[in-house]
């Protein structure tokens, strides 16, 4: 997916400015899926505006340069409709916490336990933030679908960090293994 396709859906909800459109890239709703620079977004927003897939309008404010607030066209909704008709690329997930995980035994303990810890309480607080989005999702099927996978993934991995929190971090078991590796 690029910038202009996350764009155009994100303008399918309501109308918004590039630095609403950031926003939601960043925090809101739109946050999980891809990231998006301005330097990326504002382009893309003029491109679709020479291209008839948006509109735009200048919203006056109070002591600062008039807001340009974008809606998408009926144009806009035929690409959009058009980019969708694609496979999407495989998910790629990242994550550091699982690189020192792999090798936490090479790892101080008491560090071990404050990542292990740390990464609990952010999946915890971004599940809460998943549910106070459910709770406040509106009667679109797209967004009950993206709000129930989000909950039962984070649900999942704390429900899993908390099963097998001891036996990870259970230092002596960890020394152990890594000296049975360093011994082969």
């Amino acid at each position: 997916m690029n910038v202009k396709t996350l764009c155009l859906g994100i303008l399918t909800f309501h109308e918004a400015s590039g630095y609403e459109i950031k926003k939601m890239i960043e925090e809101g709703m739109f946050s999980h899926f891809i990231d998006a620079s301005y330097g990326s977004i504002y382009p893309a927003l003029t491109q679709m505006l020479g291209e008839n897939l948006v509109t735009v309008r200048a919203e006056e404010q109070t002591g600062r340069p008039d807001k340009k607030v974008y809606a998408i066209s009926a144009e806009g909704r035929r690409a959009l409709a058009e980019a969708l008709q694609v496979m999407p690329a495989h998910d790629k997930f990242k994550s550091e916490f699982l690189f020192q995980m792999l090798l936490g035994a090479e790892i101080d303990d008491g560090h071990i336990e404050q990542v292990y810890d740390a990464q609990l309480v952010r999946l915890a607080d971004e599940l809460a933030r998943v549910e106070a989005c459910t709770e406040h999702a509106d009667d679109h099927a797209g967004t009950r679908f993206v709000n129930g996978y989000g909950r039962a993934v984070l649900a999942a991995a704390v429900d899993y960090m908390r099963r097998v929190r001891s036996e990870t971090l259970a230092g002596a078991t960890r020394r152990q293994a890594a000296e049975w590796r360093h011994a082969e």
